[in-house]
């Protein structure tokens, strides 16, 4: 029999600090990551996620507790809600708008193939559906969401194949999102804007480190009771929802009356950290395994959806962004929400604008729309499918 390995919530902390670093180290030995622009945490989890699946079921079964992993992606969530400022999305706002259109689209295209493909297969065309934006554009969280639902309309096996699905979209939009943004950037000779400011608002008022890590506590508490509340109306939403609609409350209340004069360079460094740590989490408990058992008919129609989303983002997401640099670095961030999750989406930016230049409007607009805004439309666009395919 095969022993299980239980690893603790400080264990786990341990591997994700070691994967993060060994990451960056093993990008500095190997130019072809480099160039590939696959960011470090990406690395290191990967190299985590190929060694468990390697010992599984041969020498020990891994299992982890994930409370630390979900904590930080809230805490990652609510620095991106602390970043949101209301005098920065009325300057963004065209951008937004067209960004959410062209995901909203694309959650719609993403299951029209997937409905096709699904009926040429002679399969359930649900499957799909559960192969598209439930699990690309939706995630694991509208994975688990969904799944039950799709089962008590009788799709067998929804929930598995959901987040198999979603598992499949973690893993390549982090290796594939960063090539294709850096590709964008280098065929069309594209150079960030020269007034771009990486960071803090310039004359911004600094304050401690400390005080930042206590608004980004204060919001998540508060935005725990506020999803609980928004849960208890039977509305399913993604846990952090609530804490980055509080945080982004308070950054602009914070702007009026300055009560904390939060300084967005210390909000940056915490949601890096909270990032860095989570993608590696993330990807230590990845259970790749489950991707070892799809059937052929679900690996075609991933395949497929990962072409389809590659063209989306060069022509769909880069020209609804306006085909400049900050755009291509947007169709980055647009691979990694539209297969994956909003982490990795902001993960592939970082490492764009840290070899290219700044680039303030991608990383104002993709957040909102990827970890957000898509969220809410998606819900619609899956229920209203589902049922006329049934």
């Amino acid at each position: 029999m095969i022993p299980t390995l239980k690893l603790s919530t400080v264990q786990m902390l341990g591997l994700a600090g070691v994967g993060a670093a060994a990451g960056g180290w093993t990008k500095r030995r190997a130019p072809l990551l480099y160039r590939l622009n696959i960011p470090a945490p990406i690395v290191g989890g990967m190299m985590y996620s190929l060694a468990a699946l390697a010992l599984r079921g041969r020498v020990v079964n891994l299992d982890a507790d994930t409370s630390l992993r979900d904590l930080l992606q809230i805490a990652f969530f609510t620095t991106i809600g602390l970043s949101v400022r209301a005098s920065a999305l009325r300057r963004g706002g065209r951008a937004l708008v067209w960004l959410l259109g062209a995901a909203s689209a694309g959650a719609v295209l993403q299951n029209l193939l997937g409905m096709g493909l699904a009926r040429f297969m002679g399969i359930d065309p649900r499957i799909g559906i559960l192969a598209g934006s439930v699990s690309l554009a939706g995630g694991p969280a509208t994975s688990l969401a969904f799944g039950s639902t799709f089962e008590q309309m009788g799709v067998s096996g929804a929930t598995t194949i959901a987040i198999a699905s979603a598992t499949f979209g973690i893993a390549v939009s982090g290796l594939i999102g960063g090539f294709i943004g850096g590709r964008l950037i280098r065929a069309r000779r594209l150079r960030p804007p020269g007034e771009a400011v990486c960071g803090a608002v310039q004359g911004e008022a600094r304050c401690s480190l400390m005080t930042a890590a206590i608004v980004v506590a204060a919001a998540m508490g508060a935005g725990n009771l506020v999803s609980a509340a928004v849960q208890r109306t039977g509305v399913i939403l993604p846990a952090y929802i609530g804490a980055m609609v509080v945080a982004a409350v308070l950054r602009n209340l914070d702007d009026r009356y300055g009560f904390a004069r939060v300084a967005q360079p210390d909000i940056d460094e915490i949601g890096r950290v909270a990032l860095h740590l989570f993608i590696v989490m993330a990807l230590v408990t990845l259970r790749l395994w489950e991707l070892a058992a799809l059937a052929a008919p679900l690996l075609v129609l991933l395949a497929a959806q990962v072409a389809l989303c590659w063209a989306m983002c060069v022509t769909l997401a880069f020209w609804a962004m306006g085909r400049d640099y900050d755009a291509a670095v947007g169709a980055a961030g647009f691979c990694g929400f539209m297969l994956g999750i909003t982490a990795n989406a902001v993960a592939v930016m970082e490492e764009l604008v840290e070899k290219y230049g700044a680039a303030p409007r991608a990383f104002l607009v993709v957040p909102v729309v990827g970890a957000f805004l898509i969220d809410f439309t998606n819900s619609l666009i899956i229920t209203a499918m589902a049922n006329w395919a049934r």
